[in-house]
C-alpha cells in the first residue's frame, strides 16, 4: 500500500481529519427495484427444537406466547411509534438481510446473510441463524430465495455454551451470536460476527468448521456482549469495541484472498470513549487461519454514525455503506415534540462510499474516492415500485430512507445493488406506521465505479 505524501495529506485533511477534498457526489441511477414483504416466514427444519417454531416470544423481554398479539415499536429514538407488525411469529422471520458476499453462486444467486434476529442477545433466543441463495429479479420486482442454510453446530467447535446446547441439531440462534457479513471463500461460507466479535468458518452447508477470535496489535479485542466478559468488566480495558460495533463488514479481497473485516464503530478508549472516528479494518488469511497484522482505518464522513457494509471491487477499491442513526424521510421531520404524524429523526447521511486501500494517510487511512447519495436517486424511468411517504414532490426520485442499509455489492461493470436490514418488527422507513420490507434495488452507477 503506497502513502500520499504529507504535503496532499495536509491539503485535504478537514477540521474533522476526513479526507475529503478529492471525495466528489456521484449520480446514481435506479434500474431495478425488487422486494421481499416484511412478513416472510420460513418453516424451520424438521430437526429444530419446538421452541423455534414462535420465535420472539422474549422481544419485550418478558415471556410472551401468544402468536401475533404484540405490536412492534419503532422504539425511543424513532417515535415510539407502532409498526403495525405483531409478534411472536409462526415460524421463523426471513427478515434482517446483513450483508452480500462477493461471489455469486454457479446459478447467479448471491449470497446473503440474515442476522441475529430481533437484535440482543436476550431478545433472540428463539431466533434461528442461516444464510440463503437469493435472485432478485428486477423485471417482475420479487426475489426467488432459492435456498435457506441454516447455521449449526453438531461437531462443538464454538468454545461456549450454546442456547441450543442440549439439542442433538445444534442449531443456532441470536443468543448466541450476531452474525453481520458473509463471504464465499473456495466451498466455505466465512461470516463477520459482533457479539465476539468473531469470524465464523462453516461448510456450504452451515456446519460450523471455526470460531476465530479478533485480533489487532497482539490483543484480543471483545464486545460487551463477548461470552467472557462479566458485568464487573472494564471497558476500555476487558472490552474495547462498542455493543453493535464488531464485525459489521467483511471484504474478500481479489487477488490476495485476504479476508478483511471492519468494525461497525470506532473503538472505546480506557476511559470509554471512542477513540476519535476511525473504523479498524483487519486482514485474515482464510488459508492459514489466522490475522495477518495487517490493517488499515477507514474515516467516518461527517454526519454517518456507523458502516453498513463492506465489498470490494477489484484488488484496490472498495464499496462502503455508511449511514446515520436516522429513518423516514427528511420532509416529515418532526418539528419539536415526536408525533405520529413526524419522523424525529430521520434519514439524512446514507450513502456508498468508494475507497482505495492502497493509499493511506500517515495516520492508516484510506483514501475516499467519492460517494453515491442513496436519498438522492435518480429514477427517470419509475423503476420504483414502493410508495414513499413524504411531504415533497418525489417525481423523477427514489429514496432510500431506512434506518439500517446493510448489503453492497457489484454486479458488473455499470451497475451495483444495495438492500436494506428492515430490523423486523421495529423499524419503518418508507411509511410512518408499517414495518419495512426488504427492498433490492440495481443501480447504474458507471461513472462511480470508474472514480480513482
Amino acid at each position: 500500500m503506497k502513502r500520499i505524501s504529507r504535503a496532499v495529506l495536509l491539503a485535504t485533511l478537514g477540521l474533522s481529519g476526513v479526507i475529503q477534498a478529492e471525495e466528489k457526489s456521484y449520480t446514481a441511477t435506479l434500474v431495478g427495484h425488487a422486494w421481499i414483504p416484511a412478513l416472510s416466514l420460513l418453516t424451520p427444519p424438521a430437526d429444530a427444537p419446538q421452541d423455534a417454531w414462535l420465535s420472539g416470544k422474549f422481544i419485550d423481554a418478558t415471556r410472551n406466547q401468544v402468536p401475533m398479539s404484540r405490536y412492534g415499536n419503532t422504539g425511543a429514538l424513532h417515535g415510539n411509534r407502532s409498526t403495525e407488525l405483531a409478534t411472536p411469529f409462526i415460524g421463523q422471520p426471513l427478515q434482517g438481510l446483513s450483508g452480500f458476499a462477493m461471489e455469486q453462486d454457479a446459478d447467479g444467486a448471491f449470497y446473503v446473510l440474515t442476522d441475529n434476529g430481533f437484535g440482543s442477545k436476550a431478545n433472540s433466543p428463539d431466533a434461528m441463524l442461516f444464510f440463503h441463495r437469493m435472485a432478485p429479479n428486477f423485471d417482475t420486482g420479487q426475489v426467488d430465495v432459492k435456498e435457506t442454510i441454516y447455521l449449526r453446530d453438531p461437531g462443538a467447535k464454538i468454545p461456549f455454551r450454546i442456547a441450543y446446547e442440549g439439542t442433538e441439531s445444534r442449531y443456532l440462534t441470536g443468543a448466541d451470536f450476531d452474525p453481520e457479513s458473509i463471504q464465499l471463500v473456495n466451498d466455505e461460507i466465512w461470516i463477520g460476527e459482533e457479539f465476539g466479535p468473531y469470524l465464523i468458518r462453516a461448510g456450504l452447508d452451515g456446519t460450523i468448521r471455526a470460531v476465530y477470535p479478533t485480533q489487532l496489535n497482539g490483543a484480543t479485542l471483545k464486545s460487551p456482549d463477548n461470552p467472557s466478559i462479566s458485568a464487573l468488566a472494564n471497558v476500555g480495558s476487558d472490552w474495547q469495541v462498542p455493543r453493535s460495533g464488531g464485525f459489521e463488514g467483511l471484504a474478500l479481497q481479489p487477488e490476495t484472498g485476504l479476508l478483511w473485516a471492519m468494525l461497525e464503530k470506532p473503538l472505546l478508549d480506557a476511559n470509554g470513549e471512542p477513540d476519535g472516528r476511525d473504523l479498524n479494518v483487519m486482514a485474515f488469511d482464510p488459508v492459514a487461519g489466522e490475522w495477518t497484522g495487517e490493517h488499515f482505518r477507514f474515516p467516518l464522513a461527517d454526519g454517518a454514525t456507523a458502516i453498513g457494509d463492506f465489498n470490494f471491487i477489484d484488488r484496490d477499491r472498495a464499496l462502503v455503506i455508511e449511514r446515520d442513526n436516522g429513518e423516514g424521510d427528511p420532509s416529515l421531520a418532526c418539528q419539536g415534540d415526536a408525533r405520529p404524524d413526524c419522523f424525529p429523526h430521520p434519514a439524512k447521511h446514507k450513502r456508498v462510499v468508494l475507497i482505495d486501500t492502497s493509499t493511506l494517510d500517515e495516520n492508516g487511512r484510506v483514501a475516499r474516492l467519492g460517494y453515491v447519495d442513496l436519498m438522492a436517486i435518480a429514477d427517470p424511468d419509475d423503476k420504483s415500485r414502493l410508495d414513499t411517504q413524504a411531504n415533497r414532490d418525489l417525481s423523477a426520485q427514489f429514496t432510500f430512507p431506512f434506518f439500517t442499509i446493510e448489503n453492497v455489492v457489484k454486479v458488473d461493470d455499470r451497475h451495483i445493488m444495495v438492500a436494506n436490514d428492515n430490523n423486523l418488527p421495529g423499524s419503518t422507513g418508507r411509511q410512518l406506521d408499517a414495518a419495512a420490507d426488504n427492498e433490492f434495488i440495481l443501480l447504474d452507477v458507471a461513472d462511480f465505479l470508474n472514480a480513482r
